[in-house]
């Protein structure tokens, strides 16, 4: 790394705070108006950069990396998941990958109970009903839902979001099941209360509501494949707060146009920004734009994580928040 400070390309707009921050201790090139990069742009911004810091709607890949100019040595991203990182060529050409671990926790298991009590309470339609003027009165067998104590819950990856999830659940008296790639220790299934499935097959079958919460990575590509899908009970949720890719996209609308499945609270999508059409007209289904991690909050602790990242390489240390290929 140069003796001057380093050249930190930004690709999104960020909060005002870290930006400032950024400005006062690195050579920051900011995006002001907040346009997604270009593969173009993206490819000039390694080529002259010494660090880039890059969110979730930039692909960072190989043909991107192999623009990379001699002084471009880390990719200090904005958010958690990397699936949008070719992390194994970037390690392989010496560059540092860090993350933003942690910090959106709460955040996003907050939005997760939220779509978990939105889709069988049918809020949103209610909120629907409201503002076109269609409300008339009480009436007892009007817009009536299902009752969310009790029931099944199962969680797939029980990492921090997961076990975050299964906390709030457990105040909500759902029964908190899981499958995850390893058991947790006993101690903690104890204390979520959490009945762990080795087979995620079976747990399906069994379930009344799911919750995705595991990273995207190539094992969980369409995870929950038309296979899949089609072991849920005709009455049971999916709630979706961690990637579009882990879900057949396709097939979930087609079983929820069938009435094969009961309903879904989506966050995410397969082929972001754009939504199934399907699933834009479906009254049992609540989409919201990938806002699970969108709090001013939530958003300044991982713009401060990104800074302690740069900051730690810069000074020739490892960041504290480095992603190896063996973590993937």
């Amino acid at each position: 790394m140069t003796a001057h400070k380093p050249l930190v390309v930004v690709t999104r707009k960020l909060p005002d705070v870290i930006e400032t921050r950024m400005a006062e201790l690195f050579e920051v090139e900011l995006n002001t108006d907040d346009h997604a990069m270009t593969p173009e742009e993206l490819c000039d911004a390694v080529s002259r950069a010494d660090i880039l810091v890059p969110t979730v709607t930039d692909r960072i890949d190989k043909r991107i990396l192999s623009n990379a100019g001699e002084n471009f040595r880390c990719i200090a991203n904005f958010g958690a998941g990397v699936d949008h990182i070719d992390v194994e060529t970037a390690w392989q050409r010496g560059i540092t990958v860090t993350n933003t671990p942690g910090v959106l926790t709460e955040d996003t298991a907050d939005l997760t109970m939220a779509l978990i009590l939105a889709v069988p309470r049918r809020i949103a339609e209610g909120v629907d009903v409201m503002r076109a003027g269609e409300f008339h009165g009480w009436s007892p067998t009007w817009m009536m839902g299902h009752r969310v104590g009790g029931k099944r819950l199962g969680i797939i990856g029980m990492g921090r979001i997961g076990q975050a999830v299964a906390r709030r659940a457990k105040a909500f008296n759902l029964q908190i099941h899981y499958h995850n790639r390893k058991r947790l220790p006993r101690v903690v299934e104890e204390e979520l209360g959490a009945t762990y499935w080795e087979s995620l097959d079976q747990m399906l079958a069994r379930m009344d509501i799911i919750s995705v919460n595991c990273p995207h990575t190539p094992a969980t590509f369409h995870l929950l494949s038309a296979r899949r899908l089609k072991l849920l009970q005709p009455h049971a949720i999916v709630v979706n707060t961690a990637r579009g890719e882990v879900i057949d996209e396709n097939s979930l609308a087609r079983l929820l146009e069938e009435g094969a499945i009961g309903g879904a609270g989506l966050d995410v999508f397969e082929h972001e920004p754009a939504v199934n059409p399907k699933l834009l007209t479906m009254k049992n289904v609540v989409l919201l734009p990938h806002m699970g991690s969108g709090t001013i909050e939530g958003r300044v602790d991982m713009g401060e994580k990104v800074i302690i990242n740069i900051k730690t390489f810069v000074d020739g240390h490892k960041p504290p928040d480095r992603v190896i290929p063996s973590m993937l």
